[in-house]
């Protein structure tokens, strides 16, 4: 069987956001696809029946969409898409247009009305509108809404005949900056949250709620006091989330200072525009909002504003100013994914599913409402493969899950199979399979190992497997396999045993990788999370270490060959590591942040900092105490620093003063800065080069490549 070749991440398709039909029967999901011609990430939509008895049909080809929702009847399915405008709107004539004089239309006049009916695209293309497919009818889909700065959220109205989307609407004034702004003009803003990781630099205009008629042309009303605020909000949305009971939830902040609060309300209104409530105030960051069938109740996750460590607790309230309480108080987990309604025992009692992170899984949990008691369930999953999402519908249950041997995969269950370990799960897509099955995909275990400190840490081992298929792992060299340590982000996350294409490709070379969930991680409750709050470097570094010992000791890993990366949080991680031992042959830190204090407004994460640590200039101490610059002297690690051009939540410039201070000593670095790229590396040729990149910086500073003739720990 062949091993994974760099080339084979243009194949390697994922899928997100899968969304049941009202009866249960369909799911509509997007699967995420490399084109290579373009050098693009693709995301198109697929519908398949729960029941799998056909292969899943893709309904979108010629542009991107996300975030299908389907309407109340099940008969039409509503996404969000940048496509060119919907042709019914570009044919034919208005009433006030002129008589025909029998001439054709200038270009220029041509060009006027698409750029007006589109959105003001212009040479940035079309602006996301919301378009849906009739399933009934059939055929290609119909443009519903055309905002002028695109759409960015919305949801179906009870009745089917109306949606609620979340746009921006500039005043005249601000028209004419972000006119000038295109143009090459300077950017000007007074926000204290002055830019955002993937969105730009923050301006004035105001993101507001409309409520528009699905089928009644540009028909479409704004409701003026359903608007966005906060510093979270130019990530986040306005989540805009429509009830059984005509009551629209959404979120905003309307403390004094916005800007200036991490906290994130939950409002409700009518669509009317009437009657706003403040249903949480900003003691919270209320997200992931769920009316309940009676539209009386709705459910969402909360969190601390003011310390991220402390694990999301599952709320349902009324729609009332305050009433509301937290249906997970013993269960001292962080629920991830939000939560769905479901009568999970066919008694026309609903309770919540909700997927919550359980030592370093992510996993169904049960809330019952009106005992606020929660258990675990859905043990169908097991232990070895990671929930990534669900949705709940008539009755079924539909879960995407990323195992360490398959990628990604969708099932299907009955909603009153999720309490039954045997219960039979009905595969609707094996979504990676065309190219996995046909390469050797690694061999996963659990280990956990005791730190210094003798605090039990658990890690996810990957090895090259004996057969290819991942079911035993293969004979290590004498000397053990070359080993990476690869260190996930967050700090508040956690790994799970999964497919990644890296440590996929890394296996089928010969090499062994170990994830380890450090201190901060979550999923182990918040005393675990906790230890690292107010803290950075010494307790990672102590644990990231005693996961590499813990292989080397097993004979798996040679100790001569072991190398360290991380990405975001892992990248300070790595650095980190780096400032406080030399026992790896080389290391990589991606995309991180190493001088806290020069930081500090330069990325879009300030009041993380700030109530973690206080401010720069009245902690001056304590900033240079966690930054891995200040200690950088130590280094005799040859190092790989990466950077995104455009990055706002670690800018590159950290990147920079890291790789300079390194060289500068005359130890080995390179830094690479993706072009264009956030806080990422997605298209195709640079998420290639990237691969190639850390593993060519293995190599290169592998003090064993030439004992095993140049092929890493490969036979």
């Amino acid at each position: 069987m062949d091993t994974l070749d760099t080339a084979d991440l243009y194949d390697y398709r994922t899928a997100a956001q899968p969304a049941v039909s009202p009866s249960g029967d369909r799911v509509a999901y997007v699967v995420e696809e490399f084109d290579p011609e373009e050098d693009d990430r693709r995301a198109s939509l697929f519908v398949a029946p729960t029941d799998g008895s056909r292969e899943p049909h893709r309904l979108t080809r010629v542009a991107d969409a996300s975030g299908p929702k389907w309407s109340p009847d099940g008969d039409r399915l509503a996404f969000v898409a940048a496509r060119e405008e919907d042709v019914a709107r570009r044919v034919g004539r208005d009433e006030d247009d002129e008589p025909d004089d029998g001439k054709a239309p200038a270009a220029e006049d041509e060009d006027e009305e698409d750029e007006d009916a589109t959105g003001g695209g212009g040479d940035d293309g079309p602006t996301p509108q919301v378009w849906l497919f009739d399933l009934a009818l059939g055929g290609d889909a119909r443009q519903v809404t055309t905002f002028e700065e695109g759409v960015r959220e919305f949801d179906w109205g009870p009745n089917g005949e109306r949606v609620v989307v979340s746009a921006r609407d500039p005043t005249d004034d601000q028209r004419a900056y972000l006119d000038e702004l295109e143009e090459g003009g300077p950017v000007e803003t007074e926000r204290l949250q002055h830019k955002a990781n993937g969105v730009g630099w923050t301006d004035e205009v105001t993101t507001y709620l409309f409520v528009v008629d699905v089928d009644g042309g540009d028909g479409r009303e704004r409701l003026d006091d359903a608007y966005g605020q906060g510093a979270r909000e130019p990530i986040m949305g306005l989540q805009p989330t429509w009830g059984p009971g005509e009551r629209i939830a959404f979120a905003s902040n309307r403390t004094e200072r916005p800007d200036d609060s991490e906290a994130v309300c939950l409002y409700t209104i009518d669509p009317s525009g009437e009657d706003l409530r403040q249903v949480t105030d900003e003691s919270l960051r209320a997200l992931g909002y769920e009316w309940a069938p009676d539209g009386e109740r709705i459910a969402f996750l909360a969190s601390e504003p003011t310390n991220w460590y402390v694990p999301n607790e599952l709320r349902v309230g009324r729609d009332e100013p305050g009433a509301h309480d937290s249906v997970s108080p013993d269960l001292d987990r962080t629920v991830m994914l939000p939560p769905r309604w479901a009568d999970v025992d066919r008694d026309g009692t609903d309770e919540l599913l909700a997927g919550a992170g359980d030592e370093g899984l992510t996993r169904l949990v049960r809330a019952d409402p009106t005992t606020g008691t929660t258990e675990r369930t859905f043990a169908a999953q097991g232990r070895d493969r990671e929930l990534v999402d669900f949705d709940v519908g008539g009755g079924t249950v539909v879960a995407l899950v990323n195992d360490p041997r398959r990628g990604h995969e969708l099932y299907a269950a009955a909603a009153a199979d999720v309490d039954d370990p045997d219960a039979e799960l009905t595969r609707i897509d094996a979504v990676a399979a065309d190219l996995l099955d046909d390469r050797a995909v690694p061999y996963h275990e659990r280990i956990t190992v005791e730190n210094a400190d003798g605090v039990p840490i658990e890690a996810d081992l990957y090895l090259p497997s004996a057969d290819g298929e991942g079911e035993q792992p293969a004979e290590p060299p004498e000397a053990g396999f070359p080993l990476v340590a690869a260190v996930h982000g967050g700090p508040m996350s956690y790994d799970a045993p999964t497919f990644r294409f890296a440590r996929g490709y890394w296996t089928g070379e010969g090499y062994a990788v170990v994830r380890p969930n450090y201190r901060g991680s979550v999923s182990y409750g918040r005393e675990f999370a906790e230890r690292l709050k107010g803290t950075r470097g010494d307790l990672e570094t102590e644990d990231v270490t005693s996961a590499v010992d813990a292989v080397v000791e097993r004979g798996l890993a040679d100790p001569e060959r072991t190398f360290v990366t991380g990405f975001s949080y892992g990248g300070i991680t790595t650095a980190n590591v780096v400032v406080r031992t030399d026992e790896f042959a080389a290391a990589a830190a991606e995309h991180g942040i190493y001088d806290d204090r020069s930081a500090f407004g330069t990325d879009d994460n300030h009041l993380w900092h700030e109530w973690e640590f206080g401010l720069p200039w009245e902690s001056p101490a304590k900033y240079d105490d966690i930054s891995p610059i200040t200690k950088v002297g130590n280094v005799e690690t040859p190092l790989l620093v990466t950077a995104g051009e455009n990055d706002w939540r670690c800018p590159p410039t950290q990147a920079e003063q890291l790789y300079v201070s390194v060289r500068k000593q005359g130890v080995p670095a390179k830094l690479v800065v993706y072009r264009d790229e956030h806080h990422d590396v997605g298209d195709p040729d640079r998420a290639v080069h990237r691969v190639e990149t850390l593993t060519d910086w293995f190599r290169e500073h592998d003090p064993g490549r030439e004992a095993d003739g140049g092929t890493g720990g490969k036979e």
